[in-house]
């Protein structure tokens, strides 16, 4: 029976955040369902011809971009993963970039690297999205794959197995729990892409996410857009359900360090150099496009409203942050410390994922735009949005920490005459301290990217950086469009920088400790 270190605050500790989820979440989730719950408003969105071919086009297009980002992520993984080389953390800071970047920053860089006849077709979504993945599979699986001893494969090699079967059995199995779980959220993003389809999808490719605001903002069908946010809900509940079953009966190699070697041999420094460059040339291609085709637009950068949006964006950012982070550890202490089962809140704090973040901004659009609850045009209600999607990130990143230290440290500190709350201000938020902090940051960055949510709650007095470049792209002009690109350039340098001063601290911290 599991005793918990806290018994007298665990069930407090859930009282802000299920508030917090009732009424911005579950509340709009509640008022969706009402309104699209009929009969009629499902036979029609099934029924309807240019709802199949969206849904079709949504289907495929998630099944060939997931399957592109592994193929080209895998190996990335391995010479990452099993080699120290100089260059690496450049490496890994490049690769990382364009997924903390707005989807609407990768898809403007792909709008500037592809030639004109690719321009709104299919295959720049997918690019887009095998862009913007590849760090989820790298990130997730290196661990693992640091993990595996490399005198498995030399036992192997000495067997007289080719490389191919090592790897099929013993380094895949090793490494399968891990890859599923990418896999997984790959899929998930890829099916709820919303920004880089606007954005290089045009008037011929629409997924759902963009189904629904087109037919919410620009047709007015509510009704519509509601119907087809709870086909998508569904869908999501039910791989979102089959990833926890999965995440259930498959256990993961658990990392401290990665013990990365150098290349020994000359097939290890070609793979080095032919993976490294071409994944290299794939980031820095779209950065050299977008840079090239901003020369004209720096000038404007710094306009009043440009400079509007940026503190708009950060003012959400910090503001979204800290919702976040006090929903989200809050939530991750009352797990860590309940003595019973965690089921039910794990169902909750997983409610975010399930729902996209278009249809949190429907929800929220329809739910406060009427009296009493005409919440729509104040401005807290985008950050507000913006902390729903970062809490699941929250909760993920503070709860193995708070639940990997030792009871005896809480014990030692009672012994000397400690109360609760001393052996939790000296004990545990000292643990949790790095763990907060990155969640914070994190949380920030979401907010900062966010596009699908802020599209439904944006004013134009409140336009985020995202939401203007996005309005930049869509104005005829080469002035505008150059001055989307200039926002864009700095989102890409920002990024590639913040990623690269964090792997060289990392690194530094994991050798002096």
């Amino acid at each position: 029976m599991l005793v918990s270190p806290y018994p007298k605050t665990s069930h407090w500790l859930l009282v802000v955040p299920a508030l917090f989820l009732a009424v911005f979440l579950a509340l709009p989730f509640g008022v969706i369902v009402y309104r699209g719950a009929s009969i009629d408003a499902f036979v029609d969105s099934i029924t309807n011809s240019n709802l199949q071919r969206v849904a079709w086009f949504t289907f495929w297009q998630t099944v060939i971009s997931t399957v592109l980002t592994v193929v080209f992520a895998l190996p990335v993984t391995y010479i990452v993963s099993r080699f120290r080389f100089r260059g690496r953390n450049a490496l890994l800071a490049l690769i990382t970039a364009p997924f903390l970047l707005p989807t609407v920053v990768v898809g403007t860089s792909l709008l500037a690297l592809l030639p004109q006849q690719l321009h709104y077709t299919a295959i720049s979504i997918i690019a887009a999205h095998v862009l913007f993945n590849v760090a989820v599979v790298v990130r997730v699986v290196m661990p693992s794959w640091a993990h595996i001893s490399p005198e498995l494969a030399y036992a192997a090699h000495t067997l007289g197995a080719s490389t191919f079967r090592t790897f099929r059995t013993i380094t895949f199995p090793l490494i399968r729990p891990a890859l599923g779980f990418a896999t997984t959220a790959v899929a998930l993003f890829c099916f709820t892409s919303f920004g880089a389809v606007r954005i290089l999808g045009g008037p011929a490719f629409s997924t759902l996410e963009t189904e629904i605001y087109f037919r919410a903002v620009q047709l007015g069908d509510l009704d519509g857009a509601v119907a087809i946010s709870l086909i998508q809900t569904l869908f999501l509940a039910i791989v979102l359900y089959a990833w926890m079953r999965w995440t259930r009966t498959s256990s993961t190699l658990a990392v401290v360090h990665s013990h990365a070697a150098s290349p020994s041999r000359t097939s290890h420094w070609v793979a080095i150099i032919i993976v490294g460059f071409a994944s290299a040339t794939a980031v820095i291609a779209p950065l050299i496009a977008v840079a090239y085709r901003s020369a004209t637009g720096w000038s404007q950068v710094w306009s009043r409203s440009t400079a509007s949006s940026l503190f708009v964006s950060v003012r959400y950012a910090i503001i979204s942050a800290i919702i976040a982070t006090l929903i989200g550890t809050c939530i991750a202490l009352a797990v860590a410390y309940s003595t019973t089962s965690t089921r039910v809140i794990e169902l909750i704090t997983s409610l975010p994922l399930m729902i996209s973040a278009v249809t949190i901004g429907l929800g929220v659009l329809i739910t406060f735009d009427t009296s009493p609850y005409a919440f729509r045009s104040a401005w807290w209600i985008t950050p507000i949005a913006h902390s729903l999607i970062a809490i699941p990130l929250v909760v993920r990143i503070v709860l193995p920490l708070v639940q990997t230290i030792p009871q005896s440290l809480r014990d030692a500190a009672a012994t000397l005459g400690s109360r609760p709350r001393v052996q939790w201000l000296t004990v545990d938020l000292p643990l949790m301290r790095r763990g907060i902090a990155t969640a914070l940051a994190l949380s920030a960055a979401v907010s900062i990217g966010e596009f699908g949510a802020t599209s439904f709650l944006t004013r134009q007095s409140n336009e985020t950086l995202p939401v203007t470049i996005a309005r930049l792209l869509s104005r005829p002009g080469e002035s505008q469009h150059a001055q989307a690109y200039a926002l864009a350039t700095l989102f890409f340098v920002f990024s590639i920088g913040a990623v690269f001063i964090a792997e060289v601290t990392r690194n530094k911290r994991n050798i002096t400790s």
